[in-house]
Order: structure tokens, then sequence, then C-alpha cells
């Protein structure tokens, strides 16, 4: 059972997968947050990241987001010649920018595109050794929209296909559709792997009880979160507040000093850091959640922090 972390935009850049790496011991595999094409060329900020020293101690896939054969060709390219010998393809970005463009979970429903890719993965790329894997929804608005890609994505030779047991309409919120996520675990010649809504160690296991044939598990809004997680889960033994606290600081403290290190001026830093406090809300009440997202310094900033640390 592999345990793969998720790519999610703003939060799960190099700094965070280093320190996360050295803190808690490394996932099977982080993804990182999809590169895309912006003025007609791959966004420096995205090959930056995918290309950054900080990727030293953990295993990478750059993830991928395109609307056609052009910006696909384009975009692998472009990270084959940066040292990159796998991506990922998201099929699965539920965000209506995206959406509206063709890219991300739109892309499920041009199969004429799809199968234009497909080719170029067959004859062209996985020839050279480069292997692909596949992140998707169930569709734009309808559980059964899947259907229409799963006979060509059967055809690429790819690593795995990761699953996110939702339509794009539903965003983050809304019922898995678990039967959905049996029918493609039973129609895909690929490995199968289960993303959402993975919050406790716990939740892995009945995912595994329920789907046993399922390949992995992927874990995104869940691990930022809960940082532990996998630590967690591979121990089989979860850990008392104090101890997932006292990591997180240790984990904040890392990416914070890694800002500050690189990053010009307060603003910039603040900008960076203060989404870190996005997920693991559990930890502050509504005066420290307050104080954290109206500090306009960094020394109002860290001596929030500095209270968090002595309750732990």
């Amino acid at each position: 059972m592999k345990i793969f972390a998720a790519p999610l935009q703003g939060y799960t850049e190099a700094p965070f997968r280093h320190y996360h790496a050295a803190i808690y011991g490394a996932a099977d595999c982080y993804f990182s947050p999809f590169v895309r094409v912006e003025h007609g060329r791959p966004r420096a900020k995205d090959m930056r990241d995918a290309a950054s020293p900080l990727n030293d101690n953990h295993h990478l896939v750059p993830q991928i987001i395109f609307r056609d054969e052009c910006e696909f060709r384009m975009l692998c390219d472009a990270l084959i010649a940066a040292g990159s010998r796998e991506i990922d393809l998201n099929m699965g970005c539920p965000f209506p920018p995206q959406l509206h463009k063709g890219r991300g979970a739109a892309f499920i429903l041009n199969t004429a595109g799809l199968a234009e890719i497909a080719g170029l993965i067959r004859d062209t790329y996985s020839p050279a050794g480069i292997s692909f894997s596949v992140k998707m929804r169930l569709g734009l608005n309808d559980a059964g929209q899947w259907k229409e890609a799963i006979g060509i994505l059967n055809n690429i030779p790819l690593r795995h296909i990761t699953v996110h047991p939702r339509t794009a309409s539903q965003q983050y919120s809304g019922e898995l559709h678990t039967d959905s996520f049996g029918e493609i675990l039973s129609q895909c010649v690929h490995p199968v792997i289960f993303n959402g809504d993975i919050l406790s160690p716990e939740h892995i296991i009945n995912i595994r009880q329920q789907f046993p044939a399922t390949a992995g598990i992927m874990l995104g809004r869940g691990l930022l979160a809960r940082p532990s997680l996998i630590s967690e889960y591979r121990s089989g033994e979860e850990w008392p507040e104090e101890r997932r606290l006292n990591s997180l600081l240790r984990l904040h403290d890392g990416i914070c000093e890694y800002y500050r290190n690189t990053l010009c001026g307060e603003a910039q830093i603040l900008s960076k850091i203060k989404p870190f406090w996005d997920y693991p809300s559990q930890y502050l009440d509504r005066k420290a959640a307050k104080a954290l997202r109206k500090s306009t310094s960094l020394s109002s900033y860290l001596s929030t922090v500095a209270a968090l640390r002595r309750k732990a």
C-alpha cells in the first residue's frame, strides 16, 4: 500500500515537501502543484519548484495541467529537459478558471484530445523512458462521466490512476461517490489510488478494508491538517495531541526559516507562511486565528506562534 502526498496549490511547494519529509519521514511520493502554461510558455515559478534543490530528500513527480496536445507537449518537454522522468497528468482540478479553459476535470470529456495525448505517450514519450500517471475526478457534474475516458486511459501505459471520487462541481464538499470508485477499480487495468477525505489513520484502514484491491492512498487536505498522518499510520500508533503539535511547530519553523532566508521583506514572508495555518486550525482558538490572520509584521506573527509553542 503506497502512501502519496497530493499536490495543493499554494501549500505543498518544495519547502513543505522538504521539511515534511525531514521531520516525519517521506511519503512514498510527493506530487508538485500543477505546472501550467502562462503567456505561451511553462510558468517559471512552477518550473523552479519542480527543479528546487529542496527536492533532494523525497521522490517528486511534477504534475501538469493542459488543455490540448500543444500544451501537453510543451510542458512535458520542458520538464524532461529539466531532468524529470515521471509526469502526472491533472484531469481533476475542479476550479472554474481552469475548467473554463478545458483543463483539469474538463479534460475528461475531451476524448479526442485525450486520444491524441495517448498516442504521444505511446509513440514518443514512453519509448524514451518517460512514465506517466493520471489524477482525475469522476467528471464535471455527473459521477458517470469518467466512463467516456476509461477506455482510452486503459490503452495508455500508466504507472497508476488516482481517483478523487467527486465531480468537479462538488469541489471538496458533498458525498464521496464510493460506488463509482468501486466501478473504476473493477474496470481500470492500471493500479488505482484512492484520494479524498482521508483525515486519520483509521480512514486509511477503512479504505483498505472497503477496497482491498486499491494500490494506494493519496493524502491532500488531511495531510496538511495532520502532517503526522503518514507516520502514525505506518507505526500503527496514533500520536497524542502534544506530540502532534510539537512536530507541527517544527514543520512550521523549518518552512518559516526558509522563507525568512530567501524572500525579501516581511510582507512576502507573511504571505507565504500564513497559509500554513489554513488546515491545522484545530490548534488555534478564535483569538489566535484572528491574530495570525491580521498580523502585518513578522514579530507579531511569531509572537502568536510562540504562544502556541508554550501550549505545546
